[in-house]
Parts: C-alpha cells; sequence; structure tokens
C-alpha cells in the first residue's frame, strides 16, 4: 500500500489465516493504522480525524432525521418542527447535524489553508490535492441542498438565487435550470430532487474520502520540512516515522475530544447562533427578504459573486470581446466557480522547489494576506451589496485571483529561500532535541 518500508501484516491463528487468504480485511486495517508516519507532524495535522468524525457524524444523524422528515412542499417545514418538540431527542439530533456542517467546513478550511502552507499539494501529491478539492466541492453540494431542505425564507430565496446562477450561462442557461428545479421555478419537484442528491452525496463523499486516504498512503504524508521520508531502508525509512498507532492516534483523539467539548458546547447553549432568524419563518415565494444570506462557508465565494457588477473594467472588458454575451452575472458565476477551481491547478501555479512555506520568507506575508482577505471576503458576504462592502469585496476577489495566478507563479522565481532541513529526522532532531537518544536507550 505505501513505498515506504515498513512491517507488514502477518495472520497467526487459523482464522486470521482462513480469512486473510479469502478477504485480507485485517490486513488492510492494520496496514492502514501502522503506517509509518513522519515523526514530525504538529498539531495542524490534527484536522483529518476531524473531519472523518465529522462526516461519520453527519451520516448518522442525517439517516435518522430523514426518517422523519417530509420532502413535499407543504409538509417540510412542519417536519421539521415536528422533529424539533415531538421526536423524542429530535431537537439534539437536529442540532447537532446543523452544527456538525459548521464543524466540517471549519475543519476543512483549517485542513486546506494547512496545506496551502505547507506545500501538501506539491509532487508526488498532486492527485490527493486533486481528490481533496473534489470532496470540498461535494462538501459544498451536500450543504447548500440540506440548507434548502428546512424549507425556510432563506432556505427557499437561497435555493432561488444559486440555481438562477445556472440561467445565466449563455444559450444553454434556462433549460439548465428548468432541468435542475424540475420545472420554471422552485417547487415540489425541487425539493424531492434535493432531498435525493443530500441524501445521496454523503455517501460519495465517503467513497471520495477512502480514495483520498488511499492516495496519500501511497505517497506518504506531507510534513512541516516539506521532506520525504527515506525508502532506502526500513532502517533509514525508521530514523524519520513512527507508526500511526499509537503515537498519532493517541495525539489525533485527544485533539478530538477538545473540539467536541468546544462543539457540544455550542449545541448545548447557542445552537442557534450560526443560522439565520428568517429560516425559522416557513418559506413563502410571495416575500422576499430584505437580504439574501447563505451559510457563513459559502460567504467569501458569495462576495466574490457580487463583487462584480455591470460598471467594475474587467466586466465591460468581457462584455465588449464576447459581443455582449458575458454580461455581469455571468461574470460573476465564473469568478465565483473559478475562485474555487483555482485552488485545483496550484500544484501547477506553485513553481517553488521548496515545499514548506515556513523556508520561504517572502511567501509568509502573501500567505498570511491571503487568509485574511478569506476572512474579509466571508465579512463582506454577510453584508449588503452596496458601498463600501462592495468595493472591499472586489479587492479582495482581485487578491485572491492575483496571489494564485501571479503572486505564487512569480514568488517561486524571485524569492530567495532558507535551506530546508534534508530529512525528517533532522527537522525533528532540531525541535526535539535529544528526543531520539532517549527513544533508543
Amino acid at each position: 500500500m505505501s513505498g515506504i518500508p515498513h512491517d507488514h501484516y502477518e495472520p497467526k491463528t487459523g482464522i486470521e489465516k482462513w480469512l486473510d487468504e479469502r478477504l485480507p480485511i485485517v490486513g488492510l486495517i492494520y496496514g492502514t493504522i501502522m503506517i509509518p508516519t513522519p515523526k514530525n507532524l504538529n498539531w495542524w495535522w490534527i484536522w483529518g480525524i476531524v473531519l472523518a468524525f465529522c462526516l461519520v457524524l453527519q451520516i448518522i444523524t442525517g439517516i435518522v432525521l430523514a426518517m422523519h422528515y417530509t420532502p413535499h412542499v407543504d409538509m417540510a417545514f412542519a417536519s421539521v418542527e415536528h422533529i424539533m418538540r415531538d421526536v423524542n431527542g429530535g431537537y439534539m439530533l437536529r442540532y447537532i447535524h446543523a452544527n456538525g456542517a459548521s464543524l466540517f467546513f471549519v475543519a476543512v478550511y483549517i485542513h486546506m489553508f494547512r496545506g496551502l502552507f505547507y506545500g501538501s499539494y506539491k509532487a508526488p501529491r498532486e492527485v490527493t490535492w486533486i481528490i481533496g478539492m473534489l470532496i470540498y466541492l461535494a462538501m459544498m453540494a451536500t450543504g447548500f441542498l440540506g440548507y434548502v431542505l428546512v424549507w425556510g425564507q432563506m432556505s427557499f430565496w437561497g435555493a432561488t438565487v444559486i440555481t438562477g446562477l445556472f440561467g445565466a450561462i449563455p444559450f444553454i442557461g434556462e433549460p439548465l435550470q428548468a432541468w435542475l428545479l424540475g420545472g420554471p421555478a422552485v417547487d415540489n419537484a425541487t425539493l424531492n430532487r434535493f432531498f435525493s442528491l443530500h441524501y445521496l452525496l454523503p455517501f460519495v463523499i465517503a467513497a471520495l474520502v477512502a480514495v483520498h486516504v488511499w492516495a496519500f498512503h501511497t505517497t506518504g504524508n506531507s510534513n512541516p520540512a516539506g521532506a520525504e521520508v527515506r525508502r532506502g531502508s526500513k532502517a533509514d525509512a525508521e530514523k524519520d516515522t513512527v507508526p500511526f498507532w499509537p503515537y498519532f492516534v493517541i495525539k489525533d483523539l485527544f485533539a478530538l475530544a477538545v473540539i467536541l467539548v468546544v462543539f457540544f458546547a455550542v449545541v448545548g447553549f447557542m445552537p442557534n447562533y450560526l443560522g439565520h432568524p428568517d429560516n425559522y419563518i416557513e418559506a413563502n415565494p410571495l416575500v422576499t427578504p430584505a437580504h439574501i444570506v447563505p451559510e457563513w462557508y459559502y460567504l467569501p465565494f458569495y462576495a466574490i459573486l457580487r463583487a462584480f457588477t455591470a460598471d467594475v473594467w474587467a466586466v465591460q472588458l468581457a462584455s465588449f470581446v464576447t459581443g455582449g454575451i458575458v454580461g455581469a452575472k455571468f461574470f460573476g458565476v465564473l469568478a465565483m466557480f473559478g475562485s474555487i477551481l483555482i485552488m485545483v491547478f496550484v500544484p501547477w501555479l506553485d513553481t517553488s522547489k521548496v515545499k514548506s512555506g515556513k523556508y520561504r520568507p517572502l511567501f509568509k506575508w502573501w500567505y498570511r494576506l491571503l487568509v485574511l482577505d478569506f476572512l474579509v471576503l466571508m465579512w463582506c458576504g454577510a453584508m449588503p451589496a452596496e458601498p463600501p462592502y462592495s468595493t472591499i469585496a472586489l479587492i479582495g476577489a482581485s487578491y485572491w485571483f492575483a496571489y494564485f495566478i501571479v503572486i505564487l507563479p512569480i514568488l517561486g522565481v524571485i524569492e530567495k529561500p532558507h535551506t530546508p532541513p534534508a530529512t525528517i529526522e533532522e527537522d525533528f532532531n532540531a525541535h526535539y532535541p535529544g528526543a531520539s537518544d532517549a527513544a533508543d536507550e
């Protein structure tokens, strides 16, 4: 499973040998939990287990909630209230599921930005990164579909706005939008489709996660130093790694326990803090909310969508070049989806030969500005689409694209990075002097 030399599973009892010859599931599990892991991993690497926990949590709570939900426009909102008021523990299940989505996205954003800083997308891990981005896109789709199922005011109008974006695509937009909705507008057919897809996609995510884990077990884990595990011999590999069990399993479980204390404090004491009060009003197609706001984890990209109005020179130029085919709405759609898609190509946009941002002094400043930019865009997405928020969002969107298209490629040419450690063992000993000697005694 991995090119790193390590101990392989050897069945001992007769039953183990019989099972291993027919279905080597025990060997697969052993190879997964005993995989040699770079011993210099820091606390930024604990979010993988949080993401795995969130996925299982969302699937289990989602299945139970689906048993009591009615996907019909006349009964959907009432069925959610029924879950909250009449189902035993229903209110807790719903709050865990709703806030579990937020924890899922907190973890995935930290996981992604950690990867962007430490160069986890660089060779030989490009495919691992791309699979991770596919998981993220599936998460965004699943979260949006689930938000609509509540059938409150913000859910209904959010679905109307987001599906309306497909109508902006030239030539095929209107039939595509009607196909997605199941009719000319958001209605019962839409709710049924969204319910089915919301139930299906988590299992697609689970399959992608399995491939994602397989991919990084094949190439080995990335690490803060950006060095690769030595593969010349088992002795060399053991100097750079320790088995995932028990060292990192215990560390990850401790981190997960701390995070869950915070999570259940939110669920217990402020479960609606991240929600919108309009979503506790049943959907009404005749009354438009004063300010349509998506869930917080979509806000940065929602800000980018709204930033490109008809008076922006880039929109005007695109409209002139295409003869009016690309208007402000379609340009905004392209910018929103492009801001996500561009991260898929970051393994090739980053031209630096040094993997880890720890050893790139100029890169650190631009990266910090990117993180700040993401948070500013999130804030702008929650604000009305008017000055000064629209201006700030336009600046933020411009920097987002400039970082990936211009800054990263140029930094790789002009930057003079520090010399990274030659091996993982060297980096580990620099941070924990004497630890290797103590382990050998």
